[in-house]
């Protein structure tokens, strides 16, 4: 279908604001859905959309994977995009919220500043940072994005401003962090950054032979800033699990060779690859990624490896790779990911066991550690969190239901911002302030104006 283009008579003309009916869908390519999304430049232009709408969601990049900002109504921030102050002495920076993180980088890396938490794409807004409250591979040390948040500023269902912070109106600011834009249009928010000499990262590669040895690794190097590991989701016996553990420091200008010290903030820009079209759904199958898990486990010649690496291939190492999602074929592919407690180990055993019998494995298998967090509504707490990139395959909901099962056997959880099927009591069971989280929505979005084909299939804005 062709995008129709659709001038708001209220406005002179359509430099800034616009409806456009167009399919969407989110990084999964899971659903597709028709929508009209409206998009606006100024914050004076966002109030009358708000008011016009009948039910809507805001909308970033795109970047969360399931259903969760998609609806019949979208408002879009990605022109509402702009720096509005950088104090490049205390490190604390205040944007509007369709900023992507590749922006802030490009203004805060030069001046010794770095994010203080981000996931494994530069390609999401701040509002969806937000939205989603991101982890990233330092969440056990630095918590996730809303620990660092000074205030930010809303725009309620009914049109009006709020400024929220955790000690101003601090109910809307839990239940924004993490809410998946239920609360409101976010406009700006203000955070604090992580001071850098450098923009490259000291990093450590660590191959363990199997599942019970990343455990032990990640126990013995719970100290790094950032670490992750990479997991083969298909071997079995004495490789059960095998991995690739990957830590990282920010480098020092001292760790740097002669050749960079001399401009340590400097990276040299690189082109993307393209991925120019989207493949047919039984190139990925379990040989296939077998073959693909054998190279990328045996890459690694050595046991350990030391070295110093620009920071966009630590912390964004698809980003290089245009529209990769094309890889996972035209069904597209659901992000599945959990939370288990330390303690509940054997719980991930029991999952890769079920996925590694099924043949239902991953290119990209993800486990991290999450420090201490108990939020309201947000994804993270303390424990193993695991995430899997499977393609759309009949069998494959009924198959993530029997893995929700043992999520919840074990006291975890799924993250709703990589989610496109969970069913309503698996998100009651394992958010146990889900109904407080309810009632705040209900306060400054009465009408449940604000809502997605995501938050109506959990029952948070629908009977």
């Amino acid at each position: 279908m062709g995008h129709q283009l659709l001038c708001d008579s209220v406005y002179e003309g359509c430099n800034h604001i616009s409806i456009m009916r167009k399919n969407i869908a989110n990084w999964g390519n899971y659903p597709v859905i028709e929508s009209d999304e409206r998009q606006f430049t100024f914050k004076e232009q966002l109030s009358p959309l708000v008011k016009g709408a009948k039910k809507f969601i805001p909308r970033g990049n795109g970047r969360c994977y399931g259903d969760a900002s998609l609806e019949d109504e979208t408002i879009s921030t990605l022109k509402y995009n702009k720096a509005l102050a950088f104090d490049t002495k205390n490190g604390v920076f205040k944007c509007e919220s369709g900023m992507l993180l590749e922006e802030v980088l490009e203004i805060i890396v030069p001046k010794g500043w770095f994010l203080p938490v981000t996931p494994g794409t530069k390609y999401i807004t701040i509002g969806g940072a937000v939205g989603s409250d991101v982890h990233g591979k330092n969440h056990h040390v630095d918590g996730s994005f809303s620990n660092h948040i000074v205030e930010m500023e809303l725009m309620l269902a009914d049109g009006s401003l709020m400024v929220c912070s955790p000690v101003v109106h601090p109910d809307l600011f839990e239940a924004t962090c993490g809410g998946m834009g239920l609360t409101g249009v976010i406009t700006t928010v203000t955070f604090n950054l992580k001071k850098i000499e450098t923009a490259y990262i000291k990093q450590k590669q660590i191959k363990a032979k199997n599942l019970e040895e990343i455990i032990e690794l990640f126990e013995k190097y719970k100290d790094a800033t950032y670490s992750v590991a990479w997991i083969d989701c298909l071997k079995k016996g004495k490789g059960f699990g095998r991995s690739i553990l990957i830590l990282g420091e920010h480098a020092t200008i001292e760790d740097l060779p002669a050749a960079k010290k001399a401009n340590p903030l400097y990276l040299k820009p690189k082109g993307k690859i393209p991925f120019p079209f989207t493949l047919p759904s039984w190139v990925l199958n379990q040989f296939t990624i077998s073959v693909f898990n054998f190279l990328y486990y045996g890459k690694n010649f050595k046991r350990v490896i030391d070295n110093v690496v620009p920071y966009e291939p630590f912390f964004y190492p698809l980003d290089v790779v245009q529209n990769w999602n094309r890889g996972y074929g035209k069904k597209g592919f659901v992000q599945y990911q959990f939370v288990l407690p330390l303690e509940a180990k054997q719980g991930l055993v029991d999952i890769l066991k079920k996925i590694s019998d099924k043949g239902l494995a991953s290119f990209l298998a993800v486990l991290k550690v999450f420090g201490k967090q108990d939020s309201l509504i947000s994804f993270p707490k303390e424990g193993y969190t695991l995430a899997l990139d499977i393609p759309i395959r009949d069998g494959l909901f009924e198959f993530l239901d029997e893995l929700d099962q043992i999520v919840l056997q074990y006291g975890g959880r799924l993250y709703m911002s990589k989610d496109a099927r969970m069913r309503p009591y698996v998100l009651e069971a394992g958010y146990p302030r889900l109904d407080e989280f309810k009632s705040i929505v209900k306060k400054y979005n009465p009408d449940h104006k604000i809502k997605s084909i995501q938050s109506d299939r959990l029952r948070l804005t629908s009977k």
